[in-house]
């Protein structure tokens, strides 16, 4: 049997999000909670698109019913956290 990884980060599988899926879990944001999918090193940029396609062909709902879409978060560095005390 061939394993099909979905998630490289979490190495997670498509029959792992299809089982959790049939389980009920048929919202994105459920299935990062249960599987990690989409919250790897990659946050989600080589794994969100499959899983979409997934939730999209198992329930037949479109992105908007199954995310929620957030705004993207620029990293920073902690060094621009720090602040100088001129005392």
């Amino acid at each position: 049997m061939v394993k099909k990884i979905v998630c490289r980060c979490h190495d997670v599988t498509e029959s792992d999000i299809r089982a959790a899926i049939e389980t009920g879990y048929d919202d994105l944001e459920t299935l990062k909670r249960i599987t990690g999918v989409t919250t790897g090193h990659c946050q989600g940029k080589t794994c969100l698109s499959i899983t979409m396609g997934i939730l999209r062909e198992m329930t037949g709902k479109n992105v908007e019913q199954t995310t929620r879409i957030r705004s993207p978060i620029d990293p920073i560095t902690l060094g621009s956290l720090v602040t100088k005390n001129k005392e």
